[in-house]
C-alpha cells in the first residue's frame, strides 16, 4: 500500500491535466473541432488520398490533387508496421487540440520529476509550460505537426539527461521511445532546433566527464545513446526514407536552375533563398514580448475596448448625411480586430509570450540556484534568442545558413524561439524549487531579482518615448484610412505597451510577496507555491484566451469538409474524363481547387519544385504552352462579380500524346527556357545526357491515326492504350519523380525519362501497345521492414531491462 501511495500526486496529477485540456477546449466536449487554416487545406489536399483509402483499403502514396502531382509521404501518409505511430495516437487519446495540450503537460511534468522537482511545484511548472503563449497560438493557425514535436521536447532531455546521469537502462530506453516519437511527429524543423538544447547538455556532460577521466561512463554513455538513435531511426525508417526522398523533389533541395527568371545567374545559392529563409525574422527589443505581452502590439489583429482612441475616432466619422458611427458599432469595428502590432515581422497571430511569473522565477534560479546545471537552458535561451533575430542579427544568422548543415532548409527563423520558451520555463522551475530547498541568502536573492526584473520594467517605462510605435504597414493605413486613424491607433498601441508592462509587474509583484511572506513564515511553502503556481498559470491562460478560445471551434463538418463546391466548380465536374483545373486567385498557394478536382495549385510548406518553377518562368509569365501541356482543361477565376466562373481550355494536350520531334539541351536552364516558345504538342525538350542514355531520335512519324489514350485511372495505377504504325516518343501530363513510378510495356518493365522539365515520357515500339504506370515505392518496402526488425528489438531491449531492473531490485532487497 505504501508503494501505492507515492504513485498518488502523480496520477492526481496526470487526472488534472486531463481535466484542465478538456476544460480549456471544453468544445470537443460539444462535439465541435477547432477551425484551423492550414489543417483546412491539408484537408483539401488529402481527399483523393482519403478517398481511395476509404474505396481500396490501401494506400495509394500518390495524389493528383495537388501540384499536378506529388507523393502523400507528406500528406499524411500511412506506412506499414508503424507500431511507434500506434504509440503515439495512444497517447493523443484526447479529441484535438486537448490532445496536444495534454502531451504538453504529461512530458514537461515528466522531465521536472527526472530533475527531481517535487510534485506540486512539477505540476505547476507543467502547467505554465504547456499555456506558453506560442504553444497555445499555433493551434490556431493549424501548426500541429510543430505543436506535435514541441511537446516530445521535454521526454527526449528527460532521457538524455537520464544516460548522463548513468540510468543507462531506464534512461536509454526512454531517450530511444522519445526520440522515436519526435521523428514520428514529423515536423523536422522543431527537431532540428531542439538540437541546440541537446548539444549544451552534451558539452556541459562530457567537460565534467573528462575533467574527472571517467572515460569508462564515457564509452557506456556513447553507446547507449547510439544504440537509442539507431533504433529510434529504425522505427521511423519508412517516413524517413520518404522524407529524404521527396526532399529532393521540393522547394527544399537546391534548384537545378542556375539562372533566374530574368535570366540572370543567381547569387544564392541556398535551399530557400536567404529573403524567404528570414522573411520571418524577430525584431531584438521586439523579444521583451516574452515578457510582457503587448509590448509591441500583439497580434496583427487585435481586439481593443470601448475606451480606446480608435473607438472614439470612430464615433466622428460620418455614415451618412450628418449621421456618425454609433458607439455601439464603433466598439463592434474595434472589437473585430485593429493593426495594432508595429514589430518587425510581417505579421503575427500573438506574441511569443512566456509568463510574467515564469520570466521571474527564471531570474531568480540565476541569483538562486548554485549549480552549474542551469547554464545548459540558460545557453539554449540565448542561443535560440539570438537566431530568431534572422535578418535582424545577419552576422550570425548568415553563417548559419551558410556553414551549419540543413540550416538553409528551414524557413521562418523565429520560431527557433520555441527553444528559448521550453528553456526560459525549465530554469523558473529549478529556481522555485531550489528557493524552497535552499534556505541560505533566500532574502538576497528575492531582492535581487526583484532588482532585476522591477528594472527591466521600470526602464521599459523609461524608454517608452524613444520607440515611434510605427509598423511597416502604417504607410497603407494612412492612404486608406488618413493620418487621424493612424494618431488614435498609435495612442492605443501606446497604451497597450503601458498597460502590459503594468500588468507584468503585477504578476511579478505576487510573486515577489508571496516569498517574502514564505521567508516571514507568514505562509507556509505550499501556500506560497499554490498561490505563485495559480497566479503563474492564470496570466498565461488569460493572455492565451485573446488568441484562441471557444470562439475558433465550429461544428465537425466544417472542418471535415471545409469547402462547398461553388457553380464552377458543379459545372466542372460534369465533365468525367481525367484532366487538371488552375485556380486562378489561389496562385499555387491554395487548394481549395484539390477538394474537387485534380489542381496544378495546392498549400504546402514544401511544395514539389519542378511545378514551383514552371510557375514562376513560366506560367506567371502567361506561357498557355506550359498549361496545356499539364492538361489544364479548366481555369476558374473570379468575374467583376467577384463569383467564381470556369472557362474550359480546348487546347489542353490531354492525357498522353506522341511527338514529332525531340529537341535536346545541354542542361536545365536550357531546358527551361526552350520551354518558353516551344509547341508541347509535337515538340519535347530534354537533356542530352538523356537523350544519349536512352538512343533517342530527333524526328519521328505519326500521323492522323497515331494514337494514346488513358483508358484506367487510379492516382498509383494509370492505364493507357497505344496505337502508333512508327516508333515513337511518348509524352504523358504527369510529373516526373525519378523514385517510385514504374513504367510498362504490354506488362513488361520499361524505363521512362523526363522530358519538358517536369514531365514522364516513354519510347514506345511501333503496333499497338497497352501502357501501364505504377507507383510501386521501394522506398516503403525498405522502410517498412526495418521499422519491423527494430520494432522487435526493442521489445527485446524492453524486455530485457525490466528483467535487468527486478533482478538490481531483488538483490538490493538481499
Amino acid at each position: 500500500m505504501k508503494q501505492l501511495q507515492k504513485f498518488y500526486p502523480h496520477i492526481l496529477s496526470v487526472l488534472g491535466f486531463i481535466f484542465i485540456a478538456l476544460i480549456y477546449f471544453y468544445p470537443v466536449l460539444q462535439g465541435k473541432k477547432i477551425y484551423q487554416s492550414d489543417i483546412v487545406q491539408y484537408t483539401a489536399m488529402a481527399k483523393e488520398q482519403n478517398d481511395f483509402r476509404a474505396s481500396e483499403n490501401a494506400e495509394p502514396y500518390w495524389t493528383n490533387s495537388a501540384f499536378g502531382g506529388m507523393p502523400t509521404y507528406q500528406l499524411g501518409a500511412k506506412y506499414p508496421n508503424d507500431f511507434i505511430g500506434d504509440l503515439d495516437d495512444a497517447l493523443r487519446f484526447l479529441p484535438r487540440p486537448a490532445d496536444y495540450l495534454f502531451l504538453y503537460f504529461f512530458g514537461f511534468y515528466t522531465l521536472l520529476l527526472i530533475l527531481k522537482i517535487d510534485p506540486l511545484k512539477a505540476f505547476f511548472g507543467a502547467l505554465a509550460f504547456g499555456f506558453s503563449t506560442y504553444f497555445i497560438v499555433i493551434f490556431g493557425a493549424g501548426h500541429n505537426a510543430k505543436a506535435h514535436a514541441i511537446a516530445y521536447f521535454p521526454l527526449v532531455i528527460g532521457g538524455i539527461l537520464l544516460v548522463f546521469r548513468k540510468k543507462y537502462i531506464v534512461g536509454g530506453l526512454l531517450t530511444l521511445i522519445a526520440v522515436a516519437l519526435e521523428l514520428n511527429a514529423n515536423h523536422f524543423q522543431m527537431t532540428y532546433y531542439l538540437l541546440l538544447v541537446v548539444i549544451s547538455i552534451g558539452v556541459y556532460y562530457s567537460y565534467k566527464l573528462f575533467k574527472n577521466k571517467d572515460y569508462n561512463s564515457i564509452g557506456k554513455i556513447v553507446a547507449t545513446f547510439a544504440v537509442a538513435l539507431l533504433l529510434a531511426i529504425g522505427l521511423n525508417a519508412t517516413n524517413l526514407l520518404a522524407t529524404k526522398e521527396y526532399a529532393a523533389f521540393s522547394t527544399r533541395s537546391k534548384s537545378d536552375l542556375k539562372l533566374d527568371e530574368k535570366g540572370q545567374k543567381k547569387t544564392d545559392n541556398s535551399a530557400l533563398s536567404r529573403e524567404y529563409i528570414t522573411e520571418y525574422s524577430y525584431g531584438i527589443a521586439e523579444s521583451l514580448n516574452t515578457i510582457a505581452p503587448r509590448l509591441f502590439g500583439g497580434a496583427s489583429g487585435e481586439s481593443l475596448g470601448k475606451d480606446s482612441e480608435i473607438v472614439a475616432y470612430l464615433q466622428q466619422q460620418q455614415v451618412g448625411e450628418g449621421e456618425f458611427i454609433s458607439e455601439e458599432k464603433a466598439i463592434e469595428y474595434a472589437a473585430d480586430g485593429m493593426p495594432t502590432y508595429w514589430g518587425d515581422q510581417t505579421s503575427v497571430a500573438g506574441p511569443a509570450y512566456i509568463g510574467a511569473i515564469v520570466f521571474f522565477l527564471a531570474v531568480l534560479c540565476l541569483y538562486h540556484d548554485k549549480r552549474k546545471f542551469k547554464y545548459i537552458f540558460v545557453a539554449g535561451a540565448i542561443a535560440s534568442l539570438l537566431l530568431s533575430w534572422g535578418k535582424n542579427f545577419s552576422i550570425l544568422t548568415d553563417f548559419f545558413i551558410d556553414y551549419v548543415p540543413m540550416y538553409d532548409k528551414f524557413r521562418a527563423v523565429s520560431s527557433i524561439q520555441v527553444i528559448l520558451e521550453f528553456c526560459v520555463p525549465v530554469l523558473a522551475i529549478l529556481g522555485f524549487q531550489s528557493f524552497f530547498a535552499n534556505k541560505e541568502n533566500q532574502l538576497k536573492s528575492l531582492k535581487y531579482t526583484v532588482y532585476t526584473t522591477f528594472g527591466i520594467i521600470i526602464a521599459l517605462f523609461l524608454c517608452k518615448s524613444m520607440f515611434s510605435f510605427s509598423g511597416a504597414n502604417d504607410g497603407n493605413y494612412i492612404k486608406m484610412y488618413g493620418p487621424e486613424f493612424m494618431n488614435a491607433l498609435k495612442a492605443d498601441r501606446k497604451t497597450l505597451y503601458s498597460a502590459d508592462l503594468l500588468r507584468s509587474g503585477f504578476f511579478m509583484l505576487v510573486a515577489a510577496t508571496s516569498l517574502w511572506f514564505y521567508i516571514k513564515n507568514t505562509f507556509s511553502a505550499n501556500t506560497a507555491v499554490i498561490i505563485i503556481g495559480l497566479f503563474m498559470v492564470t496570466d498565461l491562460v488569460l493572455v492565451d484566451k485573446k488568441y484562441v478560445s471557444s470562439k475558433d471551434f465550429v461544428a465537425a463538418r466544417q472542418v471535415d469538409e471545409p469547402f462547398e463546391p461553388t457553380t464552377a466548380d458543379l459545372q466542372i465536374l460534369q465533365d468525367k474524363s481525367i484532366y487538371r483545373v488552375l485556380e486562378v486567385d489561389g496562385n499555387l498557394n491554395s487548394s481549395r481547387a484539390s477538394n474537387f478536382h485534380k489542381s496544378i495549385g495546392g498549400y504546402h510548406a514544401a511544395k514539389p519544385k519542378r511545378i514551383q518553377e514552371l510557375f514562376d518562368y513560366q506560367i506567371a509569365n502567361n506561357n498557355k504552352e506550359i498549361i496545356d501541356m499539364l492538361n489544364v482543361k479548366y481555369i476558374i477565376q473570379s468575374d467583376e462579380k467577384e463569383e467564381q466562373v470556369a472557362s474550359k481550355n480546348p487546347d489542353a494536350n490531354g492525357n498522353a500524346w506522341f511527338v514529332k520531334e525531340l529537341k535536346t539541351v545541354k542542361n536545365a536552364d536550357e531546358e527551361m527556357k526552350a520551354l518558353t516558345s516551344l509547341d508541347t504538342k509535337n515538340v519535347a525538350v530534354t537533356q542530352e545526357e538523356i537523350s544519349s542514355k536512352f538512343k533517342l531520335s530527333k524526328q519521328y512519324s505519326k500521323d492522323s491515326l497515331t494514337t494514346i489514350k488513358l483508358t484506367n485511372y487510379k492516382p498509383n495505377d494509370l492505364k493507357y492504350v497505344s496505337n502508333n504504325k512508327n516508333e515513337g516518343v511518348a509524352v504523358f501530363s504527369e510529373m516526373y519523380y525519378k523514385e517510385g513510378w514504374n513504367a510498362y510495356i504490354d506488362g513488361k518493365l520499361t524505363d521512362h525519362f523526363k522530358v519538358n522539365y517536369a514531365l514522364r515520357a516513354l519510347k514506345i515500339p511501333s503496333g499497338s501497345h497497352k501502357i501501364e504506370f505504377k507507383f510501386e515505392p521501394q522506398v516503403i518496402k525498405t522502410g517498412s521492414m526495418i521499422s519491423l526488425i527494430s520494432s522487435f528489438l526493442v521489445l527485446g531491449l524492453i524486455g530485457f531491462g525490466i528483467y535487468f531492473e527486478r533482478k538490481k531490485s531483488m538483490t538490493k532487497k538481499v
